[in-house]
């Protein structure tokens, strides 16, 4: 019942921004917690960022607090993350999630995904 579909990947140079965005099909997009995680090849699945129902509090991964912050727009059923100071280490095929009522940082607990949108970060 839930469709994630992200955008806004690309290459870009470090130091560079890049806005990722995440639209979703749900009635219920506003009391959804949602989430990005982020993948590269041989590495577990990782949180990157959450945000809670009620848009209240934010979650982010220790290594892009104060770089990258996630927000939403009920009125257009979309999730964003704006990513500033990027770094090669963020190269990653980047999703977003939903899950009912509360953000948590465990990949397991995600009901719904998007199909992901690859982030390469050159030096």
């Amino acid at each position: 019942q839930v469709q994630l579909v992200e955008s806004g990947g690309g290459l870009v140079q470090a130091g560079d921004s890049l806005r990722l965005s995440c639209a979703a099909s749900a009635r219920t997009f506003s009391s959804l917690a949602l989430a990005w995680f982020r993948q590269v090849p041989g590495k577990q699945r990782e949180f990157v960022a959450g945000l809670s129902t009620v848009n209240s509090r934010t979650y982010y991964l220790d290594s892009v607090e104060g770089r990258f912050t996630i927000s939403r727009d009920n009125a257009k059923n979309t999730l964003y993350l704006q990513m500033n100071g990027l770094k090669p280490e963020d190269t990653a095929v980047y999703y977003c999630a939903a899950r009912p009522t509360l953000v948590v940082r465990e990949v397991n607990n995600y009901d719904y995904w998007g199909q992901g949108t690859q982030v390469t970060v050159s030096s």
